[in-house]
């Protein structure tokens, strides 16, 4: 891939980093290329702040066994807008709002060296 294609689409999400200690992101801002109507206003950002367990506890209710169906979900609610919002995005733009929401579940960088494996089952 074209590292000037890596960079505009890096410099496409701003994140919102509070100084501390660990520099956690608790929010990340997409420029989008495409504005959209959410809830009835277009906009040309997104901002998805942090996911809590219960967002994903609920995106699993909402759209039982549907991953691309909790995937909206969890996005809608960390950014506050409707999922059918979400589905009326440009697929590009949408990619970089998936981007953003794996920045902000991997952000931080004093994770335990076993990490890696947490969730696996033992062999």
């Amino acid at each position: 891939m074209d590292s000037n294609v890596d960079n505009n689409a890096a410099s496409s999400v701003v994140s919102n980093v509070v100084s501390n200690a660990t520099d956690r992101v608790d929010s990340v801002t997409v420029k989008l290329d495409y504005p959209v109507a959410f809830d009835g206003v277009v906009r040309d950002t997104l901002t998805l702040r942090r996911p809590k367990v219960r967002d994903m506890r609920a995106a699993q209710k909402i759209a039982p066994g549907d991953e691309e169906g909790q995937e909206l979900a969890i996005f809608a609610a960390l950014a506050g807008v409707s999922p059918n919002d979400l589905e009326g995005m440009d697929l590009g733009d949408y990619h970089r709002v998936q981007d953003a929401y794996f920045r902000l579940t991997s952000a931080g960088t004093h994770q335990p060296e076993n990490a890696q494996g947490a969730g696996k089952a033992a062999a």
